[in-house]
C-alpha cells in the first residue's frame, strides 16, 4: 500500500464504487480479482473508508463507503453498471471469484465473439464480468 501524500496519477474513466463495508470489500477484490491495494483512507475511528485505491489486472478501481448522512448513499444498492475485467485466463479468474464468494449470475462459456466469457455478482451487489479471447 502507497502512501497517501504521492496519490498516483489516474487518466481515463476509472470506476469509483461506493460500498456498504469498503474495507470488506477491497479484502474480497484482493482475493477474488488479486486486486493491489495502493492506498487507503480511513474516516476516522468509524470502521468506514473514505477512500480506497485498488488496482486489478493493471486498471485502477476506487471505492468508499457509504456515507448517507453527508448524501453518499446506495438506497437499494448498486445496479445497472457491470464491470469488465479482460484477462488472460478467464476460467481461472472466474473459478478464483467464486471460491472468492461471487455468485455466478451467467456461466462462464464461449460466445460467439470469440471470447471466454461469464458474469459474477460480488457479495457487495456489484456485477462483473469476466472475458478472455479464445486462442
Amino acid at each position: 500500500m502507497s502512501d497517501t501524500t504521492n496519490p498516483p496519477v489516474i487518466t481515463g474513466v476509472t470506476p469509483y464504487l461506493m460500498v456498504r463495508g469498503a474495507s470488506e470489500a477491497s479484502a474480497f477484490y484482493q482475493t477474488a480479482f488479486a486486486a493491489e491495494e495502493l492506498s487507503r483512507q480511513p474516516a476516522g475511528d468509524s470502521g468506514k473508508l473514505m477512500h480506497c485505491h485498488l488496482r486489478i489486472n493493471g486498471a485502477d478501481v476506487m471505492m468508499s463507503d457509504e456515507f448517507p448522512e453527508h448524501g453518499y448513499s446506495l438506497g437499494d444498492g448498486p445496479n445497472g453498471v457491470t464491470l469488465h475485467l479482460q484477462v488472460d485466463d478467464a476460467d481461472a479468474w472466474f473459478e478464483r471469484a467464486v471460491a472468492a464468494g461471487a455468485t455466478v449470475t451467467m456461466p462462464i462459456a464461449d460466445q460467439f465473439w470469440g471470447d471466454r466469457y461469464g458474469q459474477l455478482k460480488d457479495p457487495f451487489g456489484h456485477s462483473w464480468s469476466i472475458g478472455s479471447s479464445k486462442k
